[in-house]
């Protein structure tokens, strides 16, 4: 089990370094605009802000901005985390807003303080490792106020296109325009699975699809350890 904890915050370590590596050609290699998934993402966005993500809330693995911007139409404050500088910056001068505060952390080294009323991440519970999924719940549960809930948004299995996947389970290998090579984790789930897997561990989550995308909501029950 060691041996598996190690192995995985090496893989999280070297995702980091990818992200950062990839800042200034993420919007451009992602989801473009005028890509064939453009109309799904577009349903996935509308569904969220019907959700009314507001109050306080705290963006994680926030990126370039994506939703940033989004989010800051309904958040009276918005905290934005990322392990990426590059990234952050990117998403500053994008979002443009004053009221965002940015937060440079691994997620997992963030300290949970129970002070926000949503926390929401999209494209990130992908690169959860299966061994930190449990912990990362917890961690998020430890960001919540009372009556708080967690939103999100990624990518559903099978997946949107071709990936190089490695021999171990829940691994790719992607390159940048630089030729550099990084692993990075890719665990992709089906909407019901990920309910259930919530449940079992003290959520009560909604997780829809939308196309290659899903999306859903979640609280945390009292008694979830």
């Amino acid at each position: 089990m060691a041996d598996d904890a190690t192995e995985a915050r090496a893989l999280l370590d070297e995702q980091i370094r990818y992200y950062r590596a990839r800042a200034t050609e993420y919007d451009a290699t992602s989801l473009p605009p005028d890509g064939p998934i453009a109309s799904d993402l577009a349903r996935v966005e509308a569904a969220v802000d019907e959700l009314k993500p507001g109050g306080r809330v705290l963006e994680l693995a926030a990126g370039t901005g994506q939703w940033t911007g989004r989010l800051a139409r309904h958040a009276v404050t918005l905290t934005a985390v990322d392990a990426s500088p590059e990234m952050l910056r990117l998403n500053a001068e994008k979002v443009g807003d004053p009221r965002v505060q940015y937060v440079v952390s691994d997620i997992f080294e963030l300290a949970p303080r129970p002070e926000w009323d949503v926390v929401f991440f999209s494209a990130w519970l992908s690169h959860v490792p299966s061994t930190h999924f449990d912990d990362f719940w917890r961690l998020v549960g430890g960001f919540l106020a009372p009556g708080g809930r967690a939103v999100f948004v990624d990518e559903a299995a099978p997946g949107l296109g071709h990936e190089e996947w490695l021999a171990d389970e829940g691994v790719v290998r992607r390159q940048l325009n630089d030729g550099s090579r990084y692993r990075a984790v890719k665990i992709l789930w089906e909407p019901a699975d990920l309910a259930r897997r919530l449940g079992a561990i003290g959520w009560d989550a909604e997780v829809h699809g939308i196309g290659v995308f899903l999306w859903g909501s979640a609280t945390r029950r009292p008694d979830a350890r």
